[in-house]
């Protein structure tokens, strides 16, 4: 027998929920959460099974993959801190926007997105919607001249990641939402790099946002998972049934790990922010560098945006160094506080070679274009003293020269 989800004033704020939102407690009244690790469910009669199968309630669950008291917990947490009404969680990021992409969509339909993206999610929308019948239009995400002319009346969905991985473009989530829903179309928003903490993208617009929660919402390199958060409607309509026969459910013990970790989440990423910040403004002008890219810096070009719609400016840097991949490198196997890894926002600070890891399977020309030069460098700026992690980029940038 568990006790239903904590009832928190309506004004509560948003630590308070990443806190207290959707707690259930067993009869022994736990403080922690428990973890609920079990396929199936037990009915009192053959009546009440049939009567679940047909509509279960919020706290009635019938098989792990449909759902599970601590996922729920967790699920309905992220959606109270995002500001939406329900979530659904998955079990890896791309788990969540492919998802979220391909349960509305079917043959014929047609999406606009920003050709600025991820790899895998680039892969989704060019390979998988694609080979399904659906047609796909890139625009460059930044100019809302190019998505005012490639939405249509039919246009079914726009997607974009509100800061590009890894060039960290921003894009307008107000302008390209009232384009969209001009049409009828739905906004379907990757908020990774921004976070809840940082954006509440659906106050801009956003019908639909998504979360590789791997990333700031575990943010300790333990667990992968994911969420898509929306309407009730979206969620339990469109989602779910799309998720629940597919398989792509979040496990209970990642569940808890996840809602654990959203209990600092908001300590974590703002000082992870305030520290990205710090390192991009000492890094300007150092020797062998050819750009910094930080939202928040007064050469990246939406700067105004990016402090119209974030609190700051996010945990992420880019750097450009001026000798190429053989720089890069040199300055990668150099570092000595600063980890490699393809993964980001984690405690630890990570670098990666886009080039050569997350954006590999792009030609020559796409990454080009995307501005993914063989000097780029990504860094996710984690929980170390930011002194320490300014005197080893210092120095590594040194022995790259």
């Amino acid at each position: 027998m568990t006790m239903g989800p904590k009832q928190l004033p309506a004004d509560a704020k948003p630590r308070t929920r990443a806190v207290h939102g959707g707690t259930r407690r067993s009869q022994y009244g736990e403080v922690s959460e428990a973890i609920f690790l079990t396929q199936g469910f037990v009915y009192d009669s053959a009546e009440q099974a049939e009567a679940r199968f047909i509509e279960s309630g919020d706290d009635e669950f019938i098989y792990a993959r449909y759902g599970n008291p601590t996922v729920r917990m967790f699920e309905e947490r992220i959606a109270a801190l995002e500001g939406t009404e329900d979530a659904f969680a998955t079990a890896s990021g791309m788990a969540a926007v492919s998802g979220a992409l391909t349960s509305m969509l079917r043959a014929g339909d047609h999406v606009v997105s920003a050709k600025a993206l991820f790899g895998s999610c680039l892969y989704i929308l060019e390979e998988v919607l694609t080979r399904f019948g659906v047609e796909v239009t890139f625009v460059d995400g930044t100019d809302l001249n190019e998505w005012k002319a490639a939405i249509r009346p039919d246009t079914k969905a726009v997607f974009f990641e509100s800061m590009s991985n890894p060039t960290l473009e921003v894009i307008d989530i107000k302008g390209v939402s009232e384009l969209a829903h001009a049409v009828g179309a739905i906004v379907v928003v990757d908020n990774v790099f921004a976070t809840p903490v940082l954006q509440r993208s659906g106050d801009l617009g956003a019908d639909v946002i998504v979360y590789s929660a791997t990333k700031h919402i575990d943010g300790q390199g333990r667990c992968l998972g994911g969420v898509i958060c929306g309407t009730r409607q979206f969620i339990r309509k469109v989602v779910e049934p799309y998720l629940k026969h597919t398989g792509g459910s979040l496990s209970p013990f990642n569940a808890w790990v996840m809602l654990k970790a959203l209990e600092t989440m908001d300590l974590r990423v703002r000082a992870q922010a305030d520290s990205a910040y710090r390192i991009a403004t000492a890094l300007q002008g150092q020797p062998g560098l050819a750009r910094v890219i930080h939202p928040f810096l007064p050469d990246h070009p939406q700067q105004n945006l990016a402090i119209a719609q974030m609190e700051a400016g996010g945990t992420m840097i880019s750097i450009e160094l001026q000798g190429g991949k053989p720089a890069a490198f040199k300055m990668l196997n150099a570092l000595q506080v600063i980890v490699i890894s393809n993964n980001l926002g984690d405690a630890k600070s990570i670098i990666t070679h886009p080039a050569t890891t997350t954006h590999q399977r792009l030609t020559p020309e796409q990454r080009a274009a995307l501005g993914i030069s063989d000097g780029l460098l990504r860094l996710s700026v984690g929980l170390e003293d930011p002194s320490d992690l300014i005197a080893d980029l210092e120095q590594a940038l040194a022995a790259a020269q």
